[in-house]
Order: C-alpha cells, then sequence, then structure tokens
C-alpha cells in the first residue's frame, strides 16, 4: 500500500522535475548573446538548433546542460524517494523542457533532457537508443530522424526489457511515456523525411 510519504514524494519529484526541466538553457545563452533562436533554422530553443544560431560550441553546451536538467532531478529523487519517484521527476523534467512556463508554453524536443532522465534511473536502456540514434545520423546525417529512430528503440527496449524480466511495469511505462513524447515532438521531422526532406 502506498504510504502518505511516497505520494508526498512523488508530487514533489513531478513539481520539483518540471520546474527543472523548464528551465531553458538555449533560451538563457542566445539572450545573453543577442541571439533570436526563433528567427533561425527551426526556431526551436533546443541544442540542434542552438548550434546552428551560435555555433556548435554553444550547442554541446546547451545538449549537455539539457541532458543535465533530466538527469539530476532523476538521479535525487531515485536516491531520496525510490525510483518509481526518480522515473516521475525524469519524465516531468521532459515535459518542462517541452512546455517550459517561463517560455509561454514553448520548448525544446526533449531528446537531450529523455537520455539525461533515462541515464538517471535506467542507464542501461541508453545504450541502445544511443545506438540507434548513431546509425541513423552517421547514415541520414538527419539528427531529427535519428531521435525518431532513438524514441523508437527506447519503446522497444522498454517493452523487451518488461517481458523478459530484465526491468518492471514502471520502468515499461517510463520507457514508453518518454518515447511517445519525443516521437510526438518529431512529428514534423517523420512527414520530411516521409516526403524526402528535411534535416
Amino acid at each position: 500500500m502506498t504510504t502518505l510519504p511516497d505520494v508526498v514524494g512523488w508530487l514533489l519529484a513531478i513539481v520539483i522535475g518540471y520546474l527543472v526541466g523548464a528551465i531553458n538553457p538555449a533560451a538563457i545563452i542566445a539572450r545573453a548573446l543577442g541571439v533570436d533562436l526563433q528567427s533561425v533554422g527551426s526556431g526551436n530553443p533546443g541544442a540542434t538548433n542552438a548550434a546552428r544560431a551560435m555555433g556548435p560550441r554553444w550547442g554541446v553546451l546547451v545538449g549537455a546542460l539539457d541532458i543535465f536538467k533530466g538527469f539530476v532531478p532523476a538521479v535525487v529523487f531515485g536516491a531520496l524517494v525510490g525510483q518509481a519517484a526518480g522515473e516521475l521527476a525524469g519524465l516531468a523534467a521532459v515535459l518542462g523542457h517541452i512546455t517550459s512556463p517561463f517560455l509561454k508554453g514553448r520548448g525544446g524536443k526533449g531528446v537531450a533532457t529523455t537520455l539525461g532522465a533515462i541515464l538517471g534511473v535506467q542507464p542501461l536502456l541508453a545504450v541502445p537508443v544511443l545506438i540507434a540514434f548513431g546509425i541513423v545520423v552517421v547514415l541520414t546525417h538527419r539528427v531529427g530522424l535519428g531521435a525518431v529512430a532513438g524514441a523508437v528503440a527506447l519503446i522497444v527496449s522498454g517493452i523487451v526489457g518488461w517481458a523478459m524480466g530484465w526491468t518492471d511495469a514502471a520502468d515499461l511505462w517510463f520507457a514508453v511515456a518518454l518515447g511517445i513524447l519525443v516521437l510526438a515532438r518529431h512529428q514534423g521531422n517523420i512527414r520530411q523525411a516521409w516526403q524526402g526532406r528535411g534535416t
């Protein structure tokens, strides 16, 4: 039976995870440098577009910070409350990144923050994700398609892990929910790839 402290811990994981995820390094750095991210490339306040707008070094820094903000809430709440709370915190961080209230509901596509959340609670799931991402990016030179491949790999890995008894039901919904979020944010990339264009 779930105890009151567990419920409180889960609620804190959701709220704090969301608020941490909502902090957008790309937007903060671009504003400090006087760069309008919305006028460059996809207009997306994420690592890929930050690299286009401000250069690869800034893109790498933004990507690292986005990973960090998914990783830290997941690790902290996983250690303090339990794995389910860590997964909730990681998922909330991705949602915060995607729908940041600090950017009036706008946000990035959640790829780097998703990777951080996975590394924080189920690092083995990151292996097939990174492999799928890397292969597709090398073959197509399209980061968006790599993200789609990584999301599919995450969902499949979550299902296989649960079916084989390597992970539990919480890990399954965690992987599937994150994968679906990333896929939903990359609908444009999927459509462009289907039409034979895009990045």
